[in-house]
Order: structure tokens, then C-alpha cells, then sequence
């Protein structure tokens, strides 16, 4: 794999991970809430016009494209199993930016998930 379609992928994968912790934040912001039709309009507006809501789909949408020009570039059995670098950005960064919890076993799975991406990235 070449710099050009690593950096797409990582591109990628760092965007998807963006794209969740502005979903995340935006959830905290609204508070717990669910969908009944007696509040359907009022919470999907709170939804649709939340920032870090619409910032996350933003991030998905550039994710999206991007994942297209990496996939017309690499093999999707090699591509796809790099998405996993998103758990490790992601339980990171909730880590650091939102106070979530990184348990021991939390620790352990991502150096599973690290080691499994290194073996598939010198294959």
C-alpha cells in the first residue's frame, strides 16, 4: 500500500471518528430522549438543528468520499479491516474529551485491534 491510498484510508477512518464523537456530543447536549409520535416533531428538530449533529453527518459525508477514492485504489479486504484504527481514535479521544472510561480489558482489546492492523497492513 502506498502513501497516497494510506493517507485516504486514514482520512477516512479519522473522519468516521470525528463523525461519532460530534454525534456524542450532540446527544449530550439534548439530553436522553426518545421517539414517540407525540414528540417526533419537536425532538427531530432539536436533532436536525443540533451542531455538533449536523457536524458529525458533515464528517460522514467527507468520510463517504473519501472511502470511495481509497477503495478505487486498494483491495477492500485490506482497506476495510483499517477501519478498526477508528475504535482505537475513537475510545482515545472519549477518553480524553468526554471522561469515558478505559478499562483494562478496553486496554487489551486495543492493542488486539492495533496488532491486527499491523498484520494486515505488511501483508
Amino acid at each position: 500500500m502506498n502513501l497516497v491510498s494510506f493517507s485516504l484510508i486514514l482520512t477516512g477512518v479519522l473522519l468516521n471518528a470525528a463523525a461519532q464523537l460530534l454525534l456524542k456530543a450532540g446527544t449530550n447536549a439534548i439530553g436522553h430522549f426518545t421517539f414517540e409520535w407525540r414528540n417526533l416533531l419537536p425532538i427531530g428538530w432539536q436533532v436536525a438543528s443540533e451542531p455538533h449533529i449536523l457536524g458529525g453527518l458533515c464528517c460522514y459525508g467527507f468520510s463517504v468520499v473519501i472511502w470511495i477514492m481509497a477503495l478505487s485504489r486498494v483491495p477492500v479486504s485490506m482497506a476495510y479491516p483499517m477501519l478498526s484504527i477508528g475504535y482505537v481514535v475513537n475510545a482515545a479521544a472519549a477518553y480524553w474529551l468526554l471522561g469515558e472510561s478505559l478499562s483494562s480489558l478496553r486496554l487489551a482489546g486495543i492493542f488486539v485491534v492495533i496488532l491486527g492492523v499491523f498484520l494486515i497492513a505488511r501483508s
